[in-house]
């Protein structure tokens, strides 16, 4: 089941020289109810890409999304991404749940939706 989503994130940065990950503004990953280390599928509404990575904290309020290392080749700054995790849940729990979804503005800001 989709757990959260980061709905139109814009990719703030790459970093090619990294283990890999993608690092999240600390404020969104807790708005999304992600943790580090947690897996996420990253899609680039630009390229239509899709890649499996996982979170890194970076500085709350920074307003940082960055794909590092072999996931930087997925994307240029100014590209919007949609950021997506999943949960898995037994039948009854799956009809009754409901996922966060994270609306953001131009520079990765939480707005109301």
């Amino acid at each position: 089941m989709l757990k959260s989503k980061i709905h139109r994130a814009t990719l703030t940065g790459t970093e090619i020289d990294y283990e890999g990950s993608i690092s999240i503004d600390e404020d969104l990953i807790e708005k999304a109810d992600l943790l580090p280390g947690e897996q996420v599928h990253v899609l680039n509404v630009s390229t239509g890409d899709r890649i499996i990575t996982y979170v890194i904290k970076a500085p709350a309020k920074s307003g940082t999304v960055m794909l590092n290392g072999p996931a930087a080749r997925m994307g240029v700054p100014g590209d919007p991404l949609i950021i997506i995790s999943y949960c898995q849940l037994d039948d009854a729990a799956a009809r009754r749940h409901k996922p966060i979804v994270v609306h953001v503005d131009g520079k990765n800001r939480p707005v109301s939706k």
